[in-house]
């Protein structure tokens, strides 16, 4: 939307709908990570077990998760996995999570659009393409069974690649460029509106400068209208930034989570819940969108 100037104005955020629940504009989102995987970054093979894995379930929905994202891939270059071990590491999974949690919503990480299909016939409500819209046809599936789809920006790099001397005239420009490109190739495959998130994608295509970047721009990003995605926790920038391996660098996780939080970030993909979800709250509070759970100080 422009005025007459042909400035672009920031659009009013909306709705969002995931599954069958609502979620207004000023209610974030915690996103549990659930890898099934055995070789993630973060504490690998953790919850490579299925018993595991649902016990880590339990854990994030106890501790305020609102939505349990299922990878079974991880995003570094490794061993090859193909479609038939992607679905059999998340299918049946994310089935077993809908029988015990028939409310929440459950996310499923992956850029291909025959995962997507087998995750949300076993009860998937987002896809979680993390690779910039690679599969073209996920948003097809996303359309097909009314799911909702993330649009994230990867810059022009292939799944599981690292970027090499990337470079941007513009970091966000870009950012903003292709994730409305694949929101608008989502809208015209059926994608819901009100069921489209678009994601910076922190690391994706992007040095430790450009990540920076785009957490203190992210506000460009939520002027847009469509709900925001962000997956800061314990990331490479992050680790960069501070010089600490990755069991170490929740602190400068919350910080960047605080940033994006004020900049209205909607969803927000992480490994330490409980932290994460007070994190996220107090600065909803600062921002006006939600009482304190409790106050009385200087009123009784």
């Amino acid at each position: 939307m422009s005025d007459s100037t042909g400035a672009r104005q920031p659009r009013a955020q909306e709705v969002l709908r995931l599954g069958n629940r609502a979620f207004p504009p000023g209610q974030p989102l915690v996103m549990g990570i659930v890898n099934r995987t055995p070789d993630s970054f973060f504490r690998p093979a953790v919850t490579w077990d299925e018993a595991e894995a649902m016990e880590r379930v339990h854990r994030v929905i106890a501790d305020g998760a609102d939505i349990v994202d299922v990878g079974g891939i991880p995003a570094a270059p490794g061993a090859e996995v193909d479609v038939a071990e992607e679905i059999r590491r998340t299918a049946g999974f994310i089935s077993a999570i809908r029988a015990r949690y028939p409310q929440i919503v459950i996310s499923a990480d992956t850029w291909r659009h025959e995962t997507g299909r087998a995750v949300c016939e076993a009860g998937a409500d987002l896809l979680n393409d993390s690779w910039g819209g690679y599969d073209p046809r996920l948003a097809e599936v996303a359309a097909e069974f009314g799911a909702g789809l993330v649009c994230a920006h990867a810059g022009r790099q292939q799944p599981r690649t690292r970027p090499f001397r990337v470079a941007y005239a513009d970091v966000m420009a870009d950012v903003l460029d292709q994730v409305q490109r694949l929101a608008e190739r989502a809208l015209a495959a059926g994608v819901q509106r009100d069921r489209i998130v678009i994601d910076a994608a922190h690391d994706f295509g992007k040095n430790t400068w450009h990540s920076l970047e785009v957490t203190r721009r992210l506000a460009e990003m939520t002027q847009t209208g469509f709900p925001v995605l962000v997956s800061v926790s314990n990331k490479d920038f992050v680790g960069e930034t501070l010089g600490l391996p990755p069991e170490q660098r929740l602190p400068g996780t919350l910080a960047a989570t605080a940033i994006c939080a004020w900049h209205g970030a909607r969803i927000f993909r992480v490994h330490q819940v409980a932290e994460s979800r007070q994190v996220i709250d107090m600065v909803s509070a600062i921002r006006g969108d939600r009482p304190p759970a409790r106050a009385v100080r200087g009123l009784a």
